[in-house]
């Protein structure tokens, strides 16, 4: 048996605030206390750079890391349309993407 789903990933850096702090965290608590997905992952990229051009990468030389990270989650696609249109409003639209996946679950 299967479901649809709708998959997502946000991009954003590790130093990134929201309006209550660390972005990051603001995101996970809305998607994990308001609308309750189904499953999330963040990731933790050693390297990257966006539009802007600029290289954020791990170096031991430098104290100040700002690594890129991936916000991924999933679930029916009423509960992330709900929980975009809160996110879009504190992370550029271009850095959050989402396509229809099918979740493959066994009968019981």
């Amino acid at each position: 048996m299967a479901r649809d789903v709708t998959m997502v990933r946000i991009y954003i850096k590790e130093a990134d605030h929201g309006r209550r702090g660390n972005l990051m965290q603001e995101i996970m608590r809305l998607l994990h206390d308001q609308h309750r997905v189904a499953g999330i992952t963040v990731f933790r990229g050693i390297a990257g750079f966006g539009t802007s051009g600029e290289v954020h990468s791990a170096d031991l030389l430098r104290l100040n890391i700002d690594l890129p990270l991936v916000i991924e989650f999933f679930d029916t696609p009423a509960v992330v349309d709900a929980a975009l249109k809160l996110i879009e409003g504190f992370v550029p639209g271009e850095h959050i993407v989402s396509w229809p996946a099918r979740l493959n679950t066994k009968a019981s």
